[in-house]
């Protein structure tokens, strides 16, 4: 089932690990259930300490637990998890023996604290990019909370579910028939939502604010530009921490990237393990799944994190990106996970054979409809300005495919559903003023990007559009508070222009600081 390399790479993964797992597969009379079989054994091979059987009981498609030492953890999988979802069971065996990166006690502490006995199940596809990473973090809350189980559910083998369920996106976590989470996400963010859900345990965790210290350098953000700070001020020996959702941050969603200079081809997710593995060999701190709440300024910048934790420091590098930016009309939250999508290569497979549309005619929006054109039925690409603003290479790839329509010069007005999906889409013609409606099934948003820096109140000047305004030298208006990356005025949000911003950040808050 594995070619050589992999198995050999699987020696090397699991060399260390110390408790028995085992992995226990249902009976299936599914014409893929050998398959299964067949990757689970040769899984175990990799390791003494792995081990395969059968459960004895029957499911209608291939289905598999973890077991630790002879004990069920939580984690499920039902289909077979190859494509992206291989990594998702690497891991889950890899993070069941505690080994591998693993959250912090803070995280863990907020894991055990949720209320109940929590069962979710998530919906993917194997072509999905977004869905790992949901189901890496529940993987790892049911790791640590006893009465919490998750189940990855390969969206193939349950099509009567799935209509049930009225799913139209992945990933879709769903909890007793309600919908949970749709969409890309992180574990912060996911441990919020259940939080809020569920509810935790306040007599589990403690009320006193944990004071973590003081710093030359904070770093909030741990995409391109943030990394790149943080070495840059590591190698100048100022001690330095890292506040970061995810390490990679917008990054780890980018398909391909074929201009990173002296790279002519890697992946987001590849080049996000990069920049982790570069801050990792310096002492930098990594203070990963969190949020920066509150920042109060004064000669010592002190910042709240969510988490309950407050750290102090001379210098604050800003570096927190941006976020796929919504339409903000009514029926897009509504429908998000039942129409409304911001992924195309995710969610593009549920439109099969049906009519979609993307809103937004920059590069981002027409290669989408590019991409959609060959699975859905028909695609209209619905663009505000007079002219669309991609390249002229994918405008003329566009206009050749005939199953596109090109409305310009129209703003979209609202989501129109029947209280399970979405069924149309209404737009004004900017031209007459007249209010026009789109019979579809799906609407894909690419409408570019919004700079994170709602959290940073008026603590910096920030131009009409919320970037950071900042000097040549990635200065604000305050002293020793600065910026890099896609979250300032600096034109052109490239990866490569983000690191260099970043360098320049560091270097320039190490000036500030010897000048001082």
């Amino acid at each position: 089932m594995l070619d050589n390399a992999i198995i050999e790479q699987l020696k090397s993964v699991y060399a260390n690990l110390e408790s028995e797992i085992g992995l226990v597969y249902s009976e299936s009379s599914n014409s893929k259930q050998q398959e299964l079989v067949e990757m689970l054994e040769s899984i175990a091979g990799t390791s003494p300490k792995i081990s395969t059987k059968s459960s004895g009981e029957t499911y209608d498609y291939p289905h598999f637990e973890i077991q630790v030492n002879g004990k069920a953890n939580g984690i499920k999988f039902s289909g077979i998890p190859g494509g992206h979802e291989f990594t998702s069971l690497i891991l889950a065996i890899l993070n069941s023996d505690l080994k591998g990166k693993l959250p912090d006690d803070m995280i863990i502490n907020r894991i055990k604290a949720l209320k109940g006995s929590i069962d979710l199940k998530t919906y993917i596809s194997l072509s999905c990019e977004n869905c790992p990473d949901i189901v890496q973090a529940l993987n790892l809350m049911a790791i640590y909370k006893e009465d919490f189980t998750h189940e990855m559910i390969d969206g193939e083998f349950v099509q009567d579910e799935i209509k049930e369920l009225k799913i139209q996106g992945v990933p879709s976590v769903i909890h007793d028939k309600d919908l949970v989470h749709s969409g890309k996400s992180s574990l912060v963010d996911l441990l919020e939502k259940l939080e809020e859900r569920f509810g935790k345990d306040e007599s589990s965790t403690s009320n006193e604010t944990k004071d973590l210290g003081e710093y030359d350098v904070i770093v909030i953000g741990g995409g391109p530009a943030g990394a790149s700070s943080a070495v840059y001020t590591a190698r100048k020996g100022l001690k330095t921490a890292i506040i970061t959702d995810r390490v990679g941050g917008q990054m780890q969603d980018t398909k391909g990237i074929e201009n990173f200079i002296s790279v002519p081809y890697t992946e987001g997710p590849e080049l996000s393990a990069a920049l982790g593995k570069h801050v990792s060999e310096y002492d930098i701190k990594l203070l990963e799944h969190r949020r920066v709440d509150n920042i109060e300024n004064g000669e010592l910048k002190t910042l709240f994190l969510n988490s309950g934790e407050v750290v102090k420091t001379k210098s604050l590098i800003i570096a927190t990106g941006a976020k796929w930016r919504e339409l903000g009309v009514e029926g897009e939250k509504d429908y998000l996970g039942r129409g409304v999508a911001y992924c195309p290569h995710c969610d593009g497979p549920y439109y099969k054979g049906k009519d979609v549309s993307v809103i937004g005619g920059g590069n981002s929006g027409v290669e989408a409809a590019i991409d959609l054109a060959g699975i859905v039925k028909s695609v209209t690409v619905v663009e505000f300005a007079p002219e669309l603003k991609a390249d002229q290479v994918l405008i003329d790839k566009l206009e050749s495919l005939k199953n596109v329509t090109i409305i310009k010069n129209a703003r979209t007005d609202k989501v129109i559903g029947d209280g399970e999906k979405v069924v149309a889409l209404e737009y004004e013609d900017r031209d007459s003023g007249d209010i026009k409606k789109i019979d579809l099934d799906g609407v894909f948003v690419q409408i570019g990007l919004v700079p994170n820096t709602a959290f940073l109140g008026d603590l910096v000047e920030k131009n009409k559009f919320g970037e950071i305004i900042v000097t040549d030298k990635c200065r604000t208006n305050q002293e020793r508070i600065y910026a890099a990356g896609d979250v300032t005025t600096v034109p052109y949000k490239q990866i490569i222009i983000s690191m260099g911003e970043g360098a320049k950040a560091g270097l320039t808050a190490f000036e500030d600081l010897m000048l001082s």
